[in-house]
């Protein structure tokens, strides 16, 4: 394989490290063991017994260390190997192996099919819990099959598309810089009493980093809509008729298509912590079934695909050596 010289090879380096760390996700999925994502928590973790107060002014101070450093730390390791296409190649390709959580994101939704088809209900109420954050224990097997789907479609943007987008844009530091943003803001980002104000930094960053590449993922939902037999207008029309009703900027345009394509309708009445929270209606179909998650599953990974082809293309052309 001939890559070429200088900056360009470089630039053609990253971009297949990119297209080679979605493989390996899509072959290997998640690390078993030693995840560096996890290394991150405990370290975020420890962080937090000294940052931690009731203010938003030490969360601003906590994140901005975390993602400062790790961002940092990628562009170290992106400086050590510039000049080194083979090396740059291999370093981004397990970066973005590491970073990406397509292959158990659909892993975990086709086990949950399993179980809900086998009317397992206690099996597919814990195992919903590595998808969701609320609380399933009254959830009846349309209504898991509801938080699946609807997590699908929000985790293949946070989880898929705006790593693969940051990847594209910034090299290392975008994608590690990214997955301790979004990171951090499944540990402090939610309105629990205690990161009400702390985790204010940590959500509204958040929202910031993933508005370009949830909206990225909205428009290759309505594009692939036909290869899960949808129709891109239904996709289209969800987006602009029910996305504002989710309290999320983001998780209401990747919700909102992906009930639009499926054909199904998702949001309403969900609980969290013992507080009840309304997302509104989002699509004009059917309930969702059982039924609807392996066609959910696939879009997910009709998506990734997708967004891994434009983040290598992108890359490879447009990828600028700092």
């Amino acid at each position: 394989m001939t890559l070429g010289h200088g900056s360009t090879a470089d630039r053609r380096a990253a971009a297949l490290g990119l297209a080679a760390g979605f493989g390996l996700d899509q072959l290997l999925g998640d690390p078993r063991r030693g995840h560096p994502v996890a290394g991150f928590g405990a370290v975020a973790a420890r962080l937090e017994r000294r940052t931690w107060a009731d203010r938003r002014a030490p969360g601003v101070l906590h994140v901005g260390v975390l993602v400062a450093g790790t961002a940092g730390l990628g562009a170290l390791a992106e400086r050590a190997v510039r000049g080194r296409p083979v090396a740059r190649l291999l370093l981004t390709a397990a970066a973005t192996w590491t970073v990406l959580g397509g292959r158990s994101l659909q892993r975990e939704a086709r086990t949950l099919a399993r179980q809900l088809s086998a009317d397992d209900l206690p099996a597919a109420r814990r195992q919903i819990r590595n998808l969701v954050g609320r609380d399933p224990s009254e959830l009846d097997a349309e209504q898991l099959a509801r938080a699946c789907v609807e997590s699908v479609a929000e985790n293949t943007a946070d989880a898929v598309v705006a790593p693969l987008v940051w990847g594209a844009l910034l090299g290392l530091p975008g994608l590690l810089g990214y997955r301790a943003v979004n990171t951090l803001d499944a540990m402090v980002g939610h309105r629990s009493p205690r990161y009400r104000r702390f985790g204010w930094a940590a959500a509204r960053l958040d929202d910031v980093a993933n508005w370009v590449p949830a909206r990225v993922c909205g428009l290759l939902t309505v594009a692939l809509a036909p290869l899960v037999g949808g129709r891109p207008g239904d996709a289209w029309r969800a987006w602009r008729r029910d996305a504002g009703q989710h309290p999320s900027p983001n998780a209401g345009v990747v919700e909102a298509t992906a009930a639009g394509a499926l054909g199904v309708r998702l949001g309403g009445r969900n609980v969290y912590g013992g507080v009840v929270e309304d997302r509104g209606v989002l699509g004009r179909g059917r309930t969702v079934a059982v039924a609807d998650i392996a066609p959910a599953a696939r879009l997910s990974l009709l998506v990734g695909v997708a967004s891994a082809l434009l983040a290598t293309g992108l890359r490879a052309v447009a990828g600028r050596e700092r």
